[in-house]
């Protein structure tokens, strides 16, 4: 009977590297599709607050006319996501790890590490908000103590679901989190795709006119920061980016191709694992441009005309509109429990994912070695314990969720910067050269990093209030 890989890979510390954790690597597709799991991590991630909040913001203010960002925003930065993977694989180390050794330093801690707090320090607000979200549906589809939008009611369902989240992501094994996060992926982007699919037989139909429109490569008057937001937040943002190399260590890549001897045999393993990362970035691809682009056209098509454009608490009701007033009032029940699906996917994702990005900041200020263990996954449970606590009471202080949503994605956008330059610094001093990706990769690479650099410096200059044109 085979292993199966998952449960395999929890049973042995993954970041350590060594000769007996050595496999061969699958060839082709069918071989391979055991192995992949990283990337529906991504996707639970993805498939959350970008899609169902910024995304629909943007589809409601701009129409079709934007449709082309979507595909934009998803497919410029997978290669530098594929990339820093490809480092991880390497050399079994996660991305903060690598990012600390980006000169210069103050003191123990580098400048990309030092920017990443600020990043962190604004996604307080973002999961906040996706918590808030989640707090939000679950208050309309069952009110507690009255009015569905009554502070007690929302404030019970905030304290509920951390409580939840917490208790069943403690243990923080990699095939819990997998399979959570494959099952809350499937719901809700199967149920999503078919409606959009279905828009065109409704009140609220769109054809090839409408769809051409949104290839015009326009950004039109009004919608710039929303615009800079989904491109942060859609897609993998730098965030994403970042702990997909925590899951592709925890699957096994890294052991699977073992410690680098020199040997051609390690770069011939190595480079058979990262084959299979590959593929695994091409099915989360594949889930989360689909899933950004039914929600995009839904807004397009049924809040656009309407001039509903999302705020505040009523976030969820506006949204619910998508379903209800295209197939029917008794889609809102079917709609929330949908919405609880795919923000909760966000939070499975995140909880897990953010507290090994914490801990892995910790041990660059020297306060544990990330080898040890035992000491990395009891500071992998405190902080997935703290960090609902934290998000849930940030979001019952602000209780904006859009905004706290979009915030987090024009930090995103900003921190995208850093991790181009920390992806060539690691490619260039620790990277093997034999794992190098093909030319077409390598113009891939050199695009996408032109494409995240010139938006993101844009960004940082518009939040600082410099114009163009």
């Amino acid at each position: 009977m085979a292993t199966n890989p998952n449960t395999a890979i929890d049973k042995v510390d993954p970041y350590t590297l060594t000769a007996d954790g050595i496999k061969e690597p699958p060839v082709g597709w069918k071989a391979s599709f055991r192995y992949l799991g990283p990337g529906l991590i991504l996707s639970a991630s993805i498939v959350g607050s970008g899609e169902l909040i910024a995304t629909t913001v943007l589809g409601a203010q701009a129409g079709f006319v934007l449709l082309w960002l979507v595909i934009f925003s998803t497919l410029v930065k997978v290669a530098i996501q594929v990339e820093l993977a490809r480092w991880t694989i390497a050399t079994g180390e996660p991305a903060l790890s690598g990012y600390n050794k980006v000169p210069p330093k103050l003191g123990r801690v580098g400048w990309v590490n030092m920017l990443w707090m600020v990043l962190a320090l604004s996604k307080l607000l973002q999961l906040g908000g996706i918590i808030g979200g989640v707090a939000v549906a679950c208050s309309i589809l069952l009110p507690l103590g009255g009015d569905p939008f009554s502070a007690t009611s929302i404030t019970i369902w905030t304290i509920f679901i951390a409580v939840v989240s917490i208790a069943m992501l403690y243990t923080n094994k990699y095939s819990l989190i997998e399979r959570g996060a494959v099952a809350l992926v499937v719901v809700f982007s199967f149920v999503t795709i078919l409606v959009a699919l279905g828009l065109p037989f409704t009140p609220y139909p769109y054809g090839a006119a409408e769809l051409g429109t949104g290839f015009s490569f326009l950004i039109p008057v009004g919608t710039l920061g929303a615009a800079l937001a989904m491109f942060g937040i859609t897609g993998v943002g730098a965030d994403e980016i970042t702990f997909y190399t925590y899951w592709c260590v925890e699957k096994g890549y890294a052991r699977w191709a073992g410690p680098n001897d020199g040997s051609d045999e390690w770069a011939r393993r190595a480079n058979g694992w990262i084959k299979v990362m590959y593929k695994d970035a091409a099915v989360s691809w594949l889930i989360y441009t689909f899933g950004t682009f039914a929600f995009y056209i839904m807004g397009a098509a049924v809040l656009n005309p309407q001039n509903l454009v999302p705020e505040g608490n009523e976030t969820i009701t506006v949204l619910s509109r998508m379903y209800t007033d295209s197939i029917g009032e008794w889609a809102s029940i079917v709609f929330l429990i949908g919405a609880i699906a795919v923000l909760g996917s966000t939070m499975w994702a995140s909880i897990p994912s953010w507290s090994r990005m914490y801990t892995n900041l910790l041990a660059t200020f020297g306060v544990l070695d990330w080898k040890d263990s035992v000491k990395r996954l009891r500071w992998i449970k405190f902080f997935t314990v703290a960090l609902p606590i934290i998000w849930a009471t940030a979001y019952l202080i602000i209780q904006a969720p859009v905004i706290m949503v979009q915030i987090g994605g024009v930090a995103t956008g900003i921190f995208l910067v850093a991790i181009v330059i920390a992806v060539w610094y690691l490619r260039r001093n620790e990277t093997d050269h034999r794992l190098y990706g093909g030319r077409w990769f390598n113009i891939a690479l050199s695009v996408s990093s032109i494409a995240i650099g010139l938006l993101g410096i844009y960004t940082l200059l518009s939040v600082f209030g410099v114009e163009f044109g």
